[in-house]
């Protein structure tokens, strides 16, 4: 089951968040998910277990502006997805992917799109068996002034 994150929720999907992104902090996880309860462009949902456990979410967007790879504008983009590793290799995560296309298109989206570190291949593979294509490489770079 695909449940929206409410106030009720928060606390489970900071959970399962700080699994997938390790190096962010519990607190800017609980704040930033409160603060986008109320975007109807920006939300989150968590999946469920047949005991209603919470075990995998999708974070959604609607990015405005450009996309690697994308021709149009707006754009569905999955800001991150993940399912606990017991939990694997079950359609869940292609369910996840299924139901943030559909909330893609009732947001006038005509394409969807993701990312992942360049070196997180389990990720690449599954975006590939998903159906999605890749667009483009790119290395980041910063300098402090």
């Amino acid at each position: 089951m695909i449940k929206k994150v409410d106030q009720s929720s928060i606390n489970s999907l900071a959970d399962l968040a700080l699994k997938l992104w390790p190096d962010h902090e519990r607190e800017a996880f609980i704040e930033e998910i409160s603060n986008a309860i109320d975007a109807s462009e920006n939300e989150s949902y968590l999946y469920y277990n047949d005991s209603f456990e919470a075990i995998g979410f999708i974070q959604l967007s609607v990015r405005h502006d450009y996309v690697e790879g994308c021709d149009s504008s707006p754009v569905g983009y999955i800001e991150g997805i993940y399912v606990e590793a017991d939990y694997r290799r079950r359609g869940i995560a292609q369910e996840l992917v299924l139901f943030a296309e559909e909330w893609s298109r009732k947001h006038d989206c005509l394409e969807i799109a993701s990312d992942c570190e360049l070196e997180n291949q389990l990720s690449i593979d599954f975006h590939l068996g998903a159906g999605f294509i890749e667009a483009n490489r790119i290395v980041c770079f910063t300098k402090k002034l």
